[in-house]
């Protein structure tokens, strides 16, 4: 008896999603497979994945472009709220999976499928954020997950699809797993499962080696308006047009490379590598701005909401209620987050070295120790008898 008669699949074109089309069929009684195969900007060439898919059972072969959206409506939020997961990690590729889960969730939607796959083990955070995504979206939908259930190693898996016709990888396989959108690459297994082990410089791809940079700084303008990235260096450009083209500029000086030890959601501690140039660049020019727009209060509260934010995000949470909630706070805290940004890209650095705001809280004539002093001096010990009188009161009362 099958779980399901037409499955939408989550598609990569390698060997393990390559392999759950003829597995869902013969094991376990799926009628009809579609693949999806969402472009997140990766920059891999996507009409032979959908030949291939066609050629290992499928019936049919999607390939949706989500770029713009990608960026509109998962990565600008997050930047907006400052997402860093564990201080660090800017979900570069956590903010992929509520995306394709809503892909796949609207595609069976479409094609009357009963359920949908994907290719996750069962040690990976990548499950968590599928399942849960889509059962938030549709709980009706069965979901399917072939490779936590099989049981094969990865010879036996490449060996099953040859059975089956799905040619084996013609060079040697790479020991790292890569995963790559607009916003970044993630780099683990392999050599890097020994924490101690340095990464070899042949994994990066989007940052150079600070021996190949430039031996002059280079200065970036970043213009915001309401919490959003909209100019570079003074030009207006499109969200995937800025993320693209600062990937360039900070991965030209070394900028955005990532190496910690994660806290998975299933208990499990992983080294990772992570390359986010942009993405890393904008977070930081975002807060900086904040820092200059938002007052004290606002400032220091939204550091809390940022970290819960972040755990969300991380822990496969996009679409709950609390996620929401925040969504409406960051929201409310944006309106006067505009202005310009100054970076110095230099040797794997980039700096702040300047900020500037219509909306600007700073006020020099308070600020300065010359002349055009404005702060009354006087006031301040008033201030400060009151400030301290609750201290004051205590270490009376508990004197020795």
């Amino acid at each position: 008896m099958g779980r399901a008669k037409k499955v939408v699949l989550a598609y990569s074109g390698g060997v393990d999603t390559s392999v759950c089309i003829p597995y869902l069929k013969t094991e376990w009684g799926v009628e009809e497979v579609i693949t999806l195969a969402a472009d997140l900007g990766q920059g891999d060439e996507l009409e032979p994945i959908r030949k291939k898919a066609l050629d290992s059972g499928a019936s049919e072969s999607l390939v949706i472009d989500a770029t713009a959206g990608f960026i509109k409506d998962y990565a600008f939020p997050a930047i907006q709220a400052n997402a860093l997961y564990e201080n660090r990690y800017p979900l570069s590729t956590a903010l992929a999976r509520p995306l394709i889960a809503k892909l796949l969730v609207e595609a069976a939607e479409k094609y009357g499928a009963d359920a949908v796959a994907h290719g996750c083990t069962g040690k990976g955070n990548d499950q968590v954020r599928f399942d849960v995504s889509i059962a938030a979206l549709n709980p009706n939908l069965k979901v399917l997950a072939p490779a936590r259930e099989w049981g094969m190693s990865r010879e036996e898996t490449i060996a099953y699809g040859e059975k089956f016709g799905i040619p084996a990888p013609v060079k040697k396989s790479s020991p790292y797993s890569i995963d790559r959108n607009l916003l970044g690459r993630s780099i683990e297994a392999g050599p890097l499962e020994d924490p101690w082990t340095e990464p070899l410089e042949e994994i990066y791809a989007l940052t150079k080696a600070i021996a190949d940079t430039p031996n002059e700084p280079e200065y970036v303008e970043i213009g915001f308006e309401k919490g959003l990235p909209t100019h570079l260096n003074g030009e207006a450009l499109d969200s995937v047009a800025l993320i693209t083209r600062l990937n360039e500029l900070a991965g030209n000086h070394g900028v955005g490379r990532i190496d910690m030890l994660e806290n998975r959601l299933v208990g499990i501690k992983s080294r990772e590598i992570y390359e986010a140039p942009a993405l890393l660049v904008l977070i930081q020019a975002h807060r900086d701005l904040e820092s200059l727009t938002l007052t004290a209060d606002v400032t220091h509260y939204k550091r809390g909401i940022e970290e819960t934010y972040s755990q969300l995000v991380y822990n496969g949470l996009w679409y709950s209620p609390l996620k929401g909630a925040l969504d409406a706070f960051v929201q409310q805290t944006q309106e006067r987050v505009s202005g310009t940004v100054r970076i110095k890209l230099f040797k794997g650095n980039a700096n702040i070295v300047g900020r500037q705001s219509a909306n600007s809280l700073y006020s020099p004539d308070l600020a300065t120790y010359g002349a055009e002093d404005k702060f009354d001096h006087k006031a301040a010990e008033g201030f400060i008898y009151v400030w301290g009188l609750p201290t004051r009161v205590w270490s009376q009362q508990n004197r020795l």
